[in-house]
């Protein structure tokens, strides 16, 4: 059977700052994030299928994306909660301000890492995840790719 790519595209807002780090993004700052998803699979080709000829409805693939990323990341703040940006994490909370703690270094490599294993997770075992590209500006982005792991 002949394998095809479909590609849906998402935007989010986000700040985050890296602790550590030696330049500008050490300070809290934001990105107009745009994550770009690719599955791979074969078409259904079952008889009477409602999604004959279809990898995966983009609709599904739009509501894992939205559930397990954008609703997640969309103007949050991301911090390294291994860090001492824990702390300001406590601080930022008490002004109620949304906030996703993460176990790693919240820069666009490592986010891509995170967000596959999320969308892997709860892809249906007929499609797999095939590559990200998640753009941090305009003109900067990271990609992730199975076939690299």
């Amino acid at each position: 059977m002949t394998k095809i790519r479909i590609t849906k595209h998402f935007d989010f807002e986000a700040a985050h700052a890296l602790h550590g780090y030696d330049g500008k993004c050490k300070n809290i700052h934001g990105h107009s994030y745009q994550l770009y998803v690719t599955v791979i699979g074969t078409p259904i080709e079952i008889k009477n299928h409602p999604k004959k000829g279809m990898v995966l409805d983009f609709g599904d693939l739009k509501k894992i994306v939205k559930t397990e990323i954008v609703d997640v990341f969309d103007h949050s703040i991301v911090l390294d909660k291994t860090s001492k940006h824990i702390e300001l994490a406590k601080k930022i909370a008490d002004y109620s301000h949304r906030m996703v703690l993460v176990d790693y270094q919240p820069t666009s490599e490592m986010m891509l890492i995170d967000f596959a294993k999320k969308i892997k997770s709860k892809l249906p075992n007929y499609v797999a995840l095939h590559s990200l590209k998640l753009y941090e500006t305009i003109n900067s982005y990271a990609e992730w790719f199975a076939d690299d792991q």
